[in-house]
């Protein structure tokens, strides 16, 4: 078995514009899309992640480290969340990826976790 990340990118601001009906549509597809995951044992753990504007980045200038407020790549999307599923191949992972609501207004990336060396106690 192998884990993989996936991760989930939209536009935060098309969220915004969204009816009350419409984010309960939304929110009931992806409850639905959880409990298929959770059901189906390959769920390892996913959460939704806060607003962009809120997120800081660091990186190293002039041997100092400096914080910027938002992402560091600028782009229409915007992670909005993740999921670590464990499965059998990537083509699993992929399959399970086809599956999420937001494939239908966002971007959602497939990618393998490199496995921790075991640990004894």
């Amino acid at each position: 078995m192998q884990q993989f990340l996936i991760l989930l990118y939209a536009d935060e601001s098309q969220f915004e514009k969204l009816t009350e009906a419409e984010m309960k549509s939304a929110l009931a597809e992806f409850a639905r899309y959880n409990e298929e995951l959770a059901k189906s044992g390959v769920l390892k753990h996913g959460e939704q992640v806060m607003p962009s504007k809120l997120t800081k980045t660091l990186s190293m200038e002039r041997g100092e480290i400096k914080a910027t407020d938002g992402p560091f790549i600028e782009s229409k999307e915007q992670m909005g969340g993740y999921y670590v599923l464990e499965v059998e191949s990537q083509e699993q992972a992929i399959e399970w990826a086809k599956k999420c609501p937001l494939l239908y207004s966002g971007s959602i990336e497939v990618r393998a976790l490199i496995p921790r060396p075991e640990t004894s106690a």
